[in-house]
């Protein structure tokens, strides 16, 4: 999860390093190739579900759909 572009950033440089020795199922969240929007953090991060709400949604259904 990053506050970030999910092509190119850090997770990307991340998750294809670490691939290499740990062979696992990844899936990036993060911003998805849109030009940013302005407004306060707390809005921002909702918008774009990288609050605390959306990144949990997230997790579990990653989770759901790797058993």
């Amino acid at each position: 999860v990053e506050d970030h572009n999910v092509i190119g950033g850090l997770g990307s440089m991340a998750a294809s390093a670490l691939s290499e020795q740990y062979p696992v199922s990844v899936r990036a969240h993060g911003v998805h190739d849109v030009f940013a929007e302005s407004g306060s953090a707390t809005e921002l991060l909702k918008k774009y579900e990288l609050d605390v709400v959306g990144v949990k949604k997230h997790i579990l259904k990653f989770l759901s759909d790797t058993k």
